[in-house]
């Protein structure tokens, strides 16, 4: 899924991973490496095909390392182990959906014998903040593992791995978080199809953890039951998600940052109606707002996580700085026009 201006990338079912690889040595340790993603607007309508606008955030990362060891008489399987400041809290629980993955690359491989895997994953993505932990993960351990036979992957069957993962964690995944996690430029993804949307605008974002961690299942769950006990609501939340998606896209496109941010705040108030935001979420995004920030909104799956701000270079000091008056735990910048300068 190779991205290029205006090119699309889809997510047909891929061939083979021993057909679409090509040989090289193997390793005895394998490397892999993806970094965090935001979603500009689209949450939740995504996985009703609507759009999305998305973001990668290179400056938050993950790194696996996958070797293989024998442990004595031990039935082939997989040890994770979880380093970093932002994973040690999980350093006993391997993934279900991780495990799930490395069973399918085992299969796909060829992998019958008797040897173990071990897999290091060292991240610095806070865990369950909207950011992508989960796919990101995923990602860099499905390029360990292949790094670790010697093997070049494609860009589709990496894309069905990491959903395999998330969809494990989190039931039905859209795919935006497994595309973003791994792209170099902004995103436009609707339907399992993504492609590179023109940028006009050069602001900042400033990204703030409120410290809370959100469940992007519990969301969906909540979501999904409004939608069964309401009619019509599922079909005004999309149409309304995909408007406003839309015209930021195409604001994006003409250069007009305030229109944006707009739109960004517009979106955040689809969302708290839905019933998922929280009251520190609202007081960043007030606190955001009344420093002068363009827009600002909730970025993920929400009930937590973090807030989004759009605003110019030099507000960035003061809307930071209110933010974390208002509770945010830490916050980073991402420059929109440094993204697209890298691509």
């Amino acid at each position: 899924m190779k991205s290029r201006q205006g090119e699309l990338l889809t997510s047909a079912p891929p061939a083979s991973m021993a057909g679409t690889a090509e040989g090289r040595p193997a390793r005895s340790v394998g490397t892999g490496r993806a970094h965090a993603k935001l979603i500009l607007l689209g949450e939740h309508a995504v996985v009703y095909g609507a759009p999305a606008l998305a973001l990668p955030v290179p400056q938050l990362s993950i790194t696996a390392s996958a070797g293989f060891s024998t442990r004595g008489g031990e039935p082939a399987g997989v040890s994770f182990t979880m380093t970093g400041s932002a994973w040690k809290q999980v350093e006993t629980q391997a993934s279900e959906g991780l495990r799930r993955l490395t069973t399918d690359f085992r299969a796909s491989m060829g992998i019958d014998d008797a040897r173990h895997l071990d897999v290091i994953i060292d991240g610095s993505i806070p865990l369950g903040r909207g950011l992508g932990s989960s796919a990101a993960c995923a990602r860099a351990v499905v390029l360990a593992l292949f790094d670790l036979c010697g093997r070049e992957v494609s860009e589709r069957t990496t894309f069905e791995l990491v959903q395999t993962a998330e969809n494990v964690m989190h039931g039905k995944a859209s795919g935006v978080d497994a595309v973003t996690v791994g792209a170099n430029a902004p995103l436009l993804f609707q339907a399992g199809e993504a492609r590179t949307p023109a940028v006009g605008c050069d602001a900042l974002f400033v990204v703030a953890d409120s410290g809370t961690v959100g469940s992007t299942k519990e969301a969906v769950d909540k979501l999904r039951e409004s939608f069964r006990r309401h009619a019509g609501t599922q079909e005004r939340f999309v149409r309304q998600a995909s408007d406003l998606t839309r015209e930021a896209v195409a604001a994006l496109a003409a250069g007009e940052p305030a229109a944006l941010g707009s739109l960004m705040t517009e979106y955040h108030g689809l969302l708290r109606d839905a019933g998922l935001s929280t009251d520190r979420i609202e007081a960043m995004v007030g606190a955001a707002l009344d420093a002068g920030s363009l827009g600002a909104k909730i970025t993920g799956g929400g009930l937590g996580g973090c807030v989004l701000a759009l605003t110019q270079p030099e507000r960035a000091r003061e809307v930071t700085q209110r933010l974390h008056e208002a509770g945010a735990a830490q916050t980073w910048i991402v420059p929109l026009r440094r993204l697209v300068t890298h691509a």
